[in-house]
Formats: C-alpha cells, structure tokens, sequence
C-alpha cells in the first residue's frame, strides 16, 4: 500500500475492531416478547460501571470532572452503562465498516475525552492511550476515514446528492 488513505483506512479498522469489542464485553442478546432478538447492555456491565466510575473519581484532580463523575454518572449508573456500552458498540461498527464515519469520529472523540478526564491522573499510560485515540478519532473526521474501504465511499457514488454524504455524517 503507498496510498496515505489507505493507511488511514487501516488504522480505522484497527480502532474500530478495538471499540467494536464492547458488542462482546457489554452487549448481550435479548428477546422482545420472549421471541424476537435484539441487542441490550448485559447487567454485568450495568454492575460493573459504577464501580469502574467510582474508582475513577476517588482521587480525580480535575474538580469539576469529579463533581460530574460523582453528581451525575454516579447518581444514573444505570442509563450512563447503556450510554457507554451503546456508543462504543456504534463507534466500533460505524469504524469497522466505515458507515457514518464522521458521526462515529464524532461519538468516539466525546467518549475518549471523557474516559480520558475519567482516567488521566491514574497513570501516565492513560494519558497517552486517550491522547491518540483522540488524535485518531479527529483524522478520521477530516480524512472522510470511510470513503477508502468503507461504506461511505459506496454512498458517495451511488448516492451523491444523499444527506449520508454530508458532515458531520461521512
């Protein structure tokens, strides 16, 4: 490969593939009715979450991210697990498949700027983790990630006049 877009691509899956395991570690299947699939948040994560959270806040520097941690997350474990778990399993798949890339850029950026404030005083690995998935999450953005080895290429051409091909969506 010596196309740069298709590095870019490369990278997309790759940090796809790792946001896209939250379908594995957090989401389970359900039956609506006592018949019909559909996805939901397993009740291990929706127990598991305000620990992970509580820890998180214990001895977190940046005040008003504590308070936030604590006033809020904290006092609403149950629909912040389903937040979390939804928006990286969307993150993972719409990187994965690179579908609505610019909204999953924009998803992953706000879940890793609040895991990284969640997490940035408990080890100088964290900061740096959070800083590049950010950076990364940005490049795919303004690259249109998708439209190299992805869906969103297939709406720019056979579509082109589509709301899908528009920001912040592709």
């Amino acid at each position: 490969m010596v196309n740069a877009r298709e590095w870019v691509a490369v990278l997309r899956i790759v940090v796809g593939l790792y946001f896209v395991k939250s379908l594995i570690t957090k989401m389970t299947v359900g039956l609506l009715g006592g018949f019909l699939p559909f996805p939901e948040v397993t009740q291990r994560w929706i127990h598991t979450m305000p620990k992970v959270v509580a820890k998180q806040a214990a001895d977190n520097p940046i005040l008003f991210f504590k308070h936030f941690l604590e006033g809020t997350v904290l006092t609403h474990p149950e629909l912040f697990a389903r937040l979390t778990a939804w928006g990286e399993t969307a993150v993972g798949i719409g990187l994965t498949l690179g579908l609505l890339t610019g909204l999953a850029s924009i998803v992953g950026m706000m879940l890793v700027l609040n895991y990284g404030l969640a997490t940035q005083w408990m080890s100088p690995g964290q900061q740096g983790f959070h800083l590049v998935l950010f950076t990364l999450m940005l490049a795919f953005f303004f690259a249109r990630a998708g439209r190299t080895w992805g869906f969103d290429r297939w709406f720019a051409d056979h579509r082109p006049k589509s709301l899908l091909n528009r920001r912040p969506l592709s």
